[in-house]
């Protein structure tokens, strides 16, 4: 079930990009989608929950939630949400594959803990890739504000990184929250603090050139990328290391790549092809091990 659940949380993480350039190219202000999106999908799942009985609104009370919102959904999509104006949405999905690192090194920084070195490998090796990817010619943009979007994407993920681990705390600090409620309350965080962060820089919402094409693109990335995938995220999360779900973002530029390719006419190049490959190999070598523990918990059940 852990890898079943990994692989759509890939696909669905793989179309967010476009889906994000999408509106934005629409008009929409880039943090006020962001915040609308991460707002609405939180408060639609915490109504859920509360009418189910199983979580009210006082999880949003905890400092947990706030700060993994803060980091987890704020830093990560205020980032990628402006850089998208600037760079493409498969270049802005590649940049994105550095979270992981950060992670590890996260880790070992703050929490002292040992890095295998095969993950560690896998890592280097995967944000080699990245390196290649992001080779001259790849993606034909020049000037400064290019380059400054690339770099806010890479900046972001550090956001990233300290909220995937603030998410497998909270859970600890708070057992019994489910993955489900916490990730609800996140995201209502991270909106409305990306909501407060459009009022202040953002002023003018007239703006928009075509308005079916920003809504299917804040419902997709409601219903879909937020509710579903985020979801699918905090689950693993609490049910693995705390690595292996953040390496979608090794896995979401063989997606992301190729739809903004066919469906958007970005830029592909021989080096992004490769340097996939590459990125390939870093995740399987990046979690190789909990691979090889999940399929050698199979062969134990299937004895048993």
């Amino acid at each position: 079930m852990n890898l079943i659940g990994y692989l759509i949380m890939c696909l669905i993480f793989g179309t967010t990009f476009l889906a994000i350039k999408l509106g934005v190219e629409a008009g929409l202000p880039p943090f006020f989608g962001a915040g609308l999106r991460f707002f609405a999908a939180g408060l639609l799942m915490m109504l859920g929950l509360t009418a189910l009985r199983k979580r009210s609104f006082s999880l949003l009370l905890h400092r947990e939630t706030l700060l993994t919102g803060f980091g987890l959904t704020f830093c990560t999509f205020a980032a990628l949400y402006w850089a998208e104006q600037y760079i493409s949405s498969g270049l802005a999905s590649v940049l994105s594959a550095t979270g992981p690192a950060f992670v590890l090194l996260l880790q070992a920084g703050v929490s002292g803990i040992r890095i295998s070195k095969l993950a560690l490998t896998g890592t280097l090796i995967g944000t080699a890739g990245v390196a290649l990817l992001l080779l001259p010619g790849s993606e034909g943009g020049q000037g400064r504000m290019w380059l400054i979007a690339g770099l806010v994407v890479v900046a972001g993920e550090i956001g990233y990184a300290s909220g995937a681990l603030l998410a497998k705390h909270a859970m600890i600090r708070l057992p019994d929250a489910s993955p489900t409620a916490l990730n609800a309350a996140q995201m209502m965080h991270g909106g409305w603090l990306l909501l407060l962060l459009s009022l202040l820089t953002e002023h003018n919402h007239a703006g928009i050139t075509d308005f079916s094409q920003a809504l299917l693109s804040l419902l997709y990335l409601t219903l879909i990328g937020s509710m579903a995938g985020h979801t699918l995220f905090y689950w693993l999360v609490s049910r693995t290391h705390p690595v292996f779900p953040t390496t979608w973002l090794y896995v979401s530029p063989f997606i992301a790549l190729a739809l903004g390719a066919w469906l958007y006419g970005e830029p592909l190049h021989w080096n992004a092809a490769i340097g996939s490959l590459i990125v390939l190999a870093g995740v399987l070598l990046t979690n190789w091990e909990a691979i090889r523990g999940l399929f050698q918990a199979r062969r134990n059940a299937a004895g048993a």
